[in-house]
């Protein structure tokens, strides 16, 4: 019986981080970003400009299925590409201003979000939950 409901908390508690995860997703949704170009947006302003395979890579889909998510976002303003540097076969891609304003726009919907929620909290639920986070991150550091 006991390991039965380890086996539903589990899976409560990974529907409660999917959820969370989704609300925080929509706080910035006025933005109209999937999450694959969240992904790409953000890898780009942290790294720098890539290939669209190595975006592909870092992302786990297609190179196709990647290419037509950056021809999306370079089609609304978001991206650009140019040559790469030393291999004419491929182009280099990265944010353009309109994507980096769009790129801190939404982080700071869903930051703003997140504080809000988490200003509802009392002291001791806010302290929990903040020891928790680090909990989970090593969860998500996991291979």
């Amino acid at each position: 019986m006991k390991r039965k409901t380890h086996d539903i908390t589990t899976i409560e508690f990974g529907q409660a981080i999917g959820r969370l995860a989704r609300r925080i997703k929509a706080a910035a949704a006025s933005h109209e970003l999937s999450l694959t170009e969240s992904a790409v947006l953000v890898r780009l302003a942290k790294y720098g400009a890539h290939t669209i395979a190595d975006l592909a890579r870092a992302e786990a889909v297609k190179p196709q299925s990647m290419g037509a998510t950056v021809a999306a976002l370079e089609e609304r303003g978001l991206l650009s590409r140019k040559p790469h540097p030393t291999d004419g076969r491929q182009m280099k891609i990265d944010l353009t201003p309109k994507g980096i304003e769009v790129r801190e726009s939404a982080r700071d919907a869903r930051r703003t979000w997140l504080a809000e929620a988490i200003e509802e909290l009392d002291a001791e639920e806010k302290e929990l939950l903040f020891r928790a986070g680090k909990i989970i991150l090593r969860l998500a550091e996991k291979p």
